[in-house]
Parts: structure tokens; sequence; C-alpha cells
């Protein structure tokens, strides 16, 4: 069986965490942000990590774990 290829796309979106969880960058932060108000474009720039159910997904994507 051959070796599985990163998705460059997936590693470019998201980071992995020392303890191995993953990180990944709130949407609605890229245009029409005179309408938001800055509490909530302030709030989407903190990271969040990814959910538990997606996070297997994601890291077999990347070729981590």
């Amino acid at each position: 069986m051959p070796k599985m290829k990163t998705h460059k796309a997936v590693t470019a979106k998201f980071k992995v965490t020392g303890t191995g969880k993953l990180k990944r960058n709130r949407p609605g932060r890229r245009h029409i942000l005179t309408k938001k108000s800055a509490n909530r474009k302030r709030h989407l720039k903190k990271q969040q990590l990814v959910d538990k159910g997606q996070v297997k997904m994601y890291s077999r994507l990347m070729g981590v774990g």
C-alpha cells in the first residue's frame, strides 16, 4: 500500500498543538466587515479547537497520527 499524501488545503487551514489537538480559525473575517460590530470581529480573531467529531477526519487528511 502506498503512503497517503497530505491534503495541502487542510494543512494550510489547521495547526497542530503540542498535545496533538487541531486549531482552526473562525470563519467570517474576510469581507463585509463594516456591518459587523467591533466586539464580534474581536471574538472572530481568536482561534478555536476543531470539534471532537471532525478531528479524526482532518488529522487523517493532514497525515498526523
